[in-house]
């Protein structure tokens, strides 16, 4: 019993969820789940539907897709026309009280559609099956699950009555690891978009049975989890559930709220900010709070300020795709003036600049009757929007309002220079969820950042002390400009993966921005790129002059008259105009609005190569097709990771990480940034390895497949599937480790064991073989390459058992330094007291390190010396076992063997025939039985359990 059986699995968790309160149901098809969703709806609603009456309410239930579905589910009533013509107003689920609802709990329902299958675990809330569960052993992929259920969505969920479209979540598991996701029906899914569930302080709760179960799966908690946490969106028809941290953000600024129904006054000590770090999801969690805070009677207005007019229209656009309507932009003062005293709109999108004229000068008498109004307003971006007067204003002219925060960089006081820091005008911290969170649980991507020598002409990574120099005529020199863009389009493809991406730049200031664009449209001209570049920048209307002059192709000074910026940028929409077919100009406030909009959509949907800017876009634009970012400006702080996390937001597996080239040594600046808005330690877990690293890494991956196919001709030798799963997972991890390689700038064939070529063939091998799996026929004897994920997402780990630990000891005998011993002596200490598997071993590999290893000469004879000590004390605690307890020795082997081959756990019955001589009572039967399963059992997982891979 090594690995755990899906059955068992499947038997601990249906026990464990029936002492959670959930009813046991024995449902062996549709047939039988209709029958019970007819006495469940009827319990209910208290009514009792005749077969004609609950045939309409089949009629209901039996149309449309997953997404309409679930807005059926959560309608507060339905109605029929019962049999004497009477109406009947009836619902299938409590979504304003979602502890009231009847809760059951089955196993290995069948369903058959276009193929038969069998489902693991179903919990059913009043009759109606919303939440599956399916369960893999121990030791298999995940994905196997997640695999499954995309299968189930194709073969069964809709046969029948299609009552398994209603599954709102579902839940994989295979024991130690567990994630949950929503039902996108017959939309595409990754499964990047499975989530780990945590507590509050982001630990995961990865262990189905001790952990994940008693947390997530409690009835009024998943009840909780569909009936508020489940956002349908309402443009791509899909559901979407909130992951963990985003429900603890909303649900500590619910607790504020609700806990300050009555505020006698504006109190900052009632307010508070959320620490979402940016790329993390936070305009969804901000909706959902704002949703569910314009339900609570008291409120009259959720009030959501962004900090710029193109944020007050990306804000709406994505409120709505989640709610159509939802939400009332402003599109003037005067607008928000009348948006604020109409009770019938409950949450305002607008900027705070509006926001500001609103509660000024002649306008206050428009707003007084809304004055002393009970509100909430949401602040987005929090770390800059909320300094200077505006501020004041707000919190000086309403007084019965509470203010929250999102940021993903705070302003603290190690970065305040000077000014206010966050929590001094939000309050507390909420809730936390940083940088090196997002990463481990992979909801952001890391970081490769690369710096790039530009005083002299290298390509590849320098000593990056060697451009700490700060003298602007450097920095400045057209030369070095010139220099950067050749670099650009020499590696932009590269880094782009051929066009599937984009890339901002951002540079220093205005000028720079104009500078770099006439590099990049001369050399456009002389044809020595492709590349489409725009950019957009902000002007005055009595600006001076720029100060550097524009020379034509020749170099010659253009008309020899220096114009003004926005002479410039109409010149820059010119070219713009011509690429993509539009009108757009600087006329007016609204054109360059258009203006505005249109370049954010192109760079939104990898309409454009580069965006190059000075400050706009660095805070806020979101886009999964930016990849990189050349960086020719000082960063730090807020700002850095800001510009930098324009890169992070996943996509899919070909987006590995956000490529971050700097051509000026922001190192120090990024590890301050990081450490700040982390944790010091934590640095590694954002920024990639270096290039040599993965070289390294690559030729010694390489050299082992090399070792088992020394040729391309040599894999067609590998006649067992043993052999072709050792060449699939090997080729498959330097597939991996070339994906990562390739996005740097030095990379070359020339410093990997296998050339261009080699690795060209042996992919079509690696392809032959995974098209051979795919199309092969259903015979007798199942593949194991079906166990094989063929994508890049999988990183192999160190089993954690008995042989790691030996082979530990191996390195700790052999080393001299005592600063070593001790690191692995920790390392030792530390698995016996964390790893579940070896907990019960803990006494007897104390004894043998402390009593043998000291006697030990040779680490050749670690080994041996180990089993030869583990035999002996298995063989004391065996003979011990069958003395004490009075059992047959010969039986309990035998016994003994089953549990671990059929992994199954020894029923009572025969346990209590291995007892030789006087058989027990009726009454003593339970007691003695159950303390010989529990020896038994313990016996099994000291000596036989995690001993080996």
């Amino acid at each position: 019993m090594s690995k755990q059986s899906e059955q068992i699995l499947e038997e601990q968790l249906v026990l464990q969820l029936q002492k959670l309160g959930y009813q046991f149901v024995s449902i062996a098809n549709e047939k039988s789940l209709l029958s019970n969703l007819k006495v469940q709806l009827e319990r209910h609603n208290g009514v009792t539907f005749s077969s004609e009456e609950f045939e309409k309410v089949l009629n209901i239930l039996n149309k449309g897709s997953v997404f309409e579905k679930a807005k059926l589910l959560r309608e507060k009533k339905h109605h029929i026309i019962r049999d004497n013509g009477d109406n009947l107003y009836f619902e299938f689920l409590n979504v304003e009280h979602w502890c009231q609802n009847q809760y059951q709990i089955t196993n290995q329902i069948s369903q058959e559609g276009e193929y038969k299958n069998r489902y693991d675990v179903t919990i059913l809330i009043n009759g109606l099956p919303l939440v599956q569960i399916e369960l893999k052993r121990r030791g298999l992929e995940m994905k196997e699950a997640f695999n499954q259920i995309n299968r189930y969505q194709k073969h069964s969920f809709g046969a029948g009555q299609g009552l398994f479209h209603f599954v709102q979540l579902f839940v994989i598991s295979n024991g130690v690891n567990t994630k949950y996701f929503s039902n996108f029906g017959t939309h595409k899914q990754e499964y990047l978009q499975t989530f780990q569930w945590t507590d509050e302080h982001n630990g995961p709760l990865n262990n189905l049975l001790n952990e994940f179960t008693d947390v997530f799966l409690e009835p009024c908690h998943v009840s909780k989890m569909i009936c508020k946490y489940i956002v349908l969106n309402e443009t791509e028809k899909k559901l979407m559930v909130l992951r963990p941290y985003q429900y603890y953000a909303v649900e500590n600024i619910l607790k504020k709220v609700i806990e300050n129904t009555v505020l006698n006054g504006y109190d900052i000590q009632k307010n508070g900010y959320i620490w979402h770090t940016t790329g993390s999801g936070k305009t969804l969690t901000s909706f959902k709070a704002s949703q569910i805070l314009a339900k609570i009677p008291a409120i009259k207005k959720v009030v959501f300020v962004v900090d710029r007019k193109d944020l007050d229209y990306q804000t709406n656009q994505e409120y709505d795709k989640f709610s159509k309507g939802c939400v009332s932009a402003a599109d003037n003062t005067e607008d928000l003036i009348r948006k604020f005293n109409d009770p019938d709109i409950p949450i305002i999108v607008t900027t705070i600049q509006k926001l500001n004229n609103a509660i000024s000068g002649r306008n206050i008498a428009k707003m007084v009757k809304i004055q002393h109004q009970r509100m909430v307003f949401i602040f987005d971006e929090c770390h800059r929007s909320q300094f200077g007067d505006t501020h004041k204003n707000i919190v000086s002219f309403f007084d019965n309002i509470q203010l929250f925060g999102f940021t993903g960089t705070p302003i603290l006081a190690e970065n305040a220079d000077g000014e206010k820091t966050t929590s001094s005008l939000f309050g507390k911290c909420l809730h936390k969820y940083v940088i090196t969170d997002a990463i481990r649980d992979e909801n952001v991507l890391r970081f490769s950042v690369e710096y790039i020598q530009t005083f002299k002409k290298k390509e590849h990574i320098i000593d990056l002390k060697v451009e700490d120099i700060n003298e602007a005529e450097v920095f400045e020199a057209p030369e070095r400009k010139d220099a950067i863009v050749d670099y650009i389009i020499e590696h932009h493809s590269q880094k782009s993966q051929k066009g599937s991406f984009c890339a901002m730049m951002c540079v220093q200031d205005i000028d720079a921005v104009i500078q770099y664009y006439e590099i990049f449209r001369k050399k456009a001209q002389l044809g020595e790129h492709q590349l489409k570049v725009a950019t957009i920048f902000s002007f005055t209307q009595n600006e001076e002059e720029i100060n550097f002059d524009i020379a034509d192709l020749n170099g010659a000074i253009v008309n020899g008259i220096k114009p003004h910026r926005r002479e410039l940028l109409d010149n820059y929409i010119v070219d713009f105009n011509k690429l993509y077919g539009t009108s757009h100009s600087t006329k007016d406030s609204l054109s360059f609005y258009n203006y505005y909009n249109d370049i954010a959509k192109k760079a939104k949907f990898n309409e454009l190569d580069i965006l190059l800017v000075a400050n706009m876009f660095l805070t806020g634009f979101d886009s999964k097709y930016v990849n990189t970012l050349y960086v020719d400006k000082n960063l730090r702080y807020h700002g850095l990771i800001q510009a930098f996390s324009r890169t992070n937001r996943t996509f899919d597996k070909n987006k590995t990480q956000g490529n971050i080239v700097c051509f000026r040594n922001l190192k120090d600046r990024t590890d301050e940034a990081i450490t700040l808005f982390s944790n010091k330690d934590a640095i590694d877990e954002i920024i990639v390895e270096p290039y040599s690293h993965y070289v390294e890494i690559f030729n010694g991956t390489g050299e082992r497949m090399l070792e088992l196919v020394p040729s391309v001709e040599d894999v067609d030798k590998l006649y067992t599937e043993e052999d072709q799963m050792k060449f699939i997972l090997a080729f498959r991890a330097i597939m991996r480790l070339h994906k990562k390689m390739s996005h740097y700038s030095e990379f070359d064939w020339e410093d990997l064991c296998i050339d261009e070529q080699l690795f060209a063939d042996y992919s079509s091998k690696y392809q032959d073989i995974k098209d051979s799996i795919v199309h092969k026929g259903s015979g007798d004897k199942a593949s194991i390459l079906d166990d094989i994920d063929f994508e890049l997402e999988l990183i192999r780990r160190d089993t954690i058992n008995v042989t790691y630990i030996v082979q530990l000891l191996i390195r700790l005998k052999s080393k001299n330094n005592k600063a070593d011993r001790k690191s692995i002596e920790e390392e030792i200490s530390n698995l016996l007291s964390t790893q579940v598997s070896l907990r019960s071993k803990r006494e007897l590999i104390d004894r043998f390190i402390s009593e043998n290893l000291p006697k030990i000469e040779d680490t050749e004879d670690i080994v041996p010396e180990f089993e030869k000590f583990w035999g002996e004390e298995q063989k004391k605690e065996f003979s011990k076992l069958v003395e004490e307890e009075n059992l047959s020795a010969e039986k309990t082997e035998k016994l003994i063997e089953n549990y671990l081959f059929a992994e199954r756990e020894p029923l009572l019955d025969e346990v209590l025939k291995l007892i030789d001589g006087e058989k027990p009572t009726l009454l003593q039967r339970k007691k003695l039985g159950d303390r010989i399963i529990s020896r038994i059992k313990g016996f099994v997982d000291t000596f036989m359990n995690g001993m080996a891979a």
